[in-house]
């Protein structure tokens, strides 16, 4: 019986090493957070595109919105996750510290939803890709993985379903518009921004100007 675990264990770490690294220079194939988005809606938005083809607008905007020290981190932003630690503290609304690189591990690798075990093996895949990938294919991965609306995954995808035109052809504020979906994609709607929406909006624009991309 220990054998036969331990030859499981074994199968499973030589699967992911071998996942992890594949990642490197393809997409996923698909996603546990992409089939969930086909069994609820029915559907699967998504074109994956390059790194260079997403345009700088579009990355700029959404490191602005979740993620602005992307860049100089190491995959962890201890500060975010220390004020958001006493934000739950307080009882007031939860929210998290998540920074686009572990957000890109539970994307790629994992499923939605809270808990220590996923948010433990969000945190070594998260050291790992930082390690393996770096910055520039853990954004691509991110960028195209994301998702955007109901069963709309990925920037190229959101930019052809909400503005009929591909990321690199976005305006600035276009751009701006896609990345404040991102806490909530399944309810905001950029076509009908709610007034918190908007303000979120105008903040991004202004924060855009502060982001140069390497």
């Amino acid at each position: 019986m220990w054998k036969k675990l331990k030859k499981l264990i074994l199968i499973i770490i030589l699967f992911n090493i071998i996942f992890i690294v594949w990642g490197k220079f393809f997409n996923p194939p698909i996603t546990i957070t992409q089939i969930g988005g086909i069994l609820e809606y029915g559907k699967l938005e998504r074109d994956y595109i390059s790194y260079d083809e997403m345009g700088s607008l579009v990355k700029k905007a959404v490191i602005a919105s979740e993620d602005q020290k992307f860049f100089i981190h190491n995959g962890f932003d201890y500060d975010a996750i220390e004020k958001a630690m006493k934000k739950n503290e307080e009882g007031k609304k939860l929210r998290g510290g998540s920074t686009i690189s572990q957000q890109t591990a539970k994307n790629v690798f994992l499923w939605q939803g809270r808990s220590y075990l996923r948010k433990g093996l969000e945190a070594g895949y998260t050291f790992i890709i930082e390690l393996i990938w770096g910055k520039q294919v853990i954004l691509e991965r991110y960028l195209n993985s994301i998702e955007m609306g109901r069963g709309v995954f990925g920037v190229e995808a959101a930019s052809l379903y909400y503005f009929g035109k591909h990321s690199k052809d976005l305006s600035k504020s276009e751009a701006a518009w896609i990345a404040v979906m991102l806490p909530n994609p399944k309810k905001y709607d950029p076509k009908n921004p709610t007034s918190y929406l908007r303000k979120k909006h105008n903040w991004v624009l202004k924060q855009m100007n502060n982001i140069s991309l390497p």
